[in-house]
C-alpha cells in the first residue's frame, strides 16, 4: 500500500505538530474503544493518517483570507457581473465530522474594483477547511467578498450532498442541500438574481 496519504506538505508546523501527535493518541483510543486492534498491521498508521487528514481537512483555521486576498484586487472600471461557477468544495459538517461537498458559484457585481478570479475559489477553499454548517459557509463566502471589494453586489450559491444523510439518519443517498446569500443589488434587483441563476442554469418557478 502506498503511504502518499501521510505527505501533507501543507501542514503547519512548530506547536501543530505537537497538536496532531496528541490527535493520534485520541485516535489510538477510539479505535481500541470501537472494538478493533490497533497494533493490527493494517491500523499500525491509522493514527497517524487520521491526524494529519484532519490537519489538512481544517487547515482553513491556520488561513488568513486577507493574505488570500493581498495583491489580487485591482482598480478597473469594469461593472458588468463576473461569475465564477462549478467551484469544487470539500468541507466537514460540525455536527459529525462527516463530509460534504458540491459546488459552490459564486458573482459579484464591480463597483470601481475586481479581483483575479483564482482567489475566488481560494476564498471558497478557506472557508470549507473548517468545521461548517452550509448556511454558514454560504454567508461567510459572500460578506468575506462584500467587504474585500465593496462591490455592488455579491450572490453565492451552494450545492452539496451531505454524508451524514446519505450514509446515516434518513439515507437519502442523492439528497442535495441548495443554499444561497445574495447581497446588495443581488438581493435589492430580480432581474441580477435571475441573470446570476441563468448563468449557473438554475431557474425559479
Amino acid at each position: 500500500m502506498s503511504d502518499t496519504d501521510d505527505d501533507f506538505s501543507s501542514l503547519p508546523q512548530g506547536p501543530r505538530q505537537k497538536q496532531l501527535e496528541n490527535i493520534q493518541g485520541h485516535v489510538l483510543q477510539i479505535l481500541s474503544l470501537l472494538g478493533e486492534q490497533p497494533e493490527r498491521e493494517g491500523l499500525l498508521r491509522t493514527p497517524l493518517r487520521v491526524a494529519n487528514s484532519l490537519a489538512f481537512l481544517t487547515r482553513g483555521y491556520f488561513q488568513d483570507v486577507q493574505d488570500v486576498l493581498n495583491g489580487a484586487i485591482f482598480h478597473e472600471p469594469y461593472d458588468e457581473m463576473v461569475v465564477v461557477k462549478d467551484i469544487n468544495l470539500f468541507s466537514l459538517c460540525e455536527h459529525h465530522m462527516l463530509p460534504f461537498y458540491g459546488k459552490a458559484h459564486v458573482a459579484y457585481i464591480p463597483n470601481g474594483k475586481i479581483i483575479g478570479l483564482s482567489k475566488i475559489p481560494r476564498v471558497v477553499d478557506v472557508f470549507a477547511k473548517r468545521l461548517q454548517v452550509q448556511e454558514r459557509l454560504t454567508s461567510q463566502i459572500a460578506e468575506c467578498l462584500m467587504e474585500a471589494l465593496q462591490p455592488r453586489g455579491v450572490a453565492v450559491v451552494i450545492e452539496a450532498l451531505h454524508l451524514c444523510m446519505a450514509m446515516r439518519g434518513v439515507e437519502k443517498t442523492n439528497s442535495f442541500t441548495v443554499t444561497s446569500a445574495m447581497l446588495g443589488n443581488f438581493r435589492d434587483s430580480e432581474r441580477a438574481r435571475m441573470e446570476f441563476l441563468s448563468f449557473i442554469g438554475k431557474r425559479t418557478a
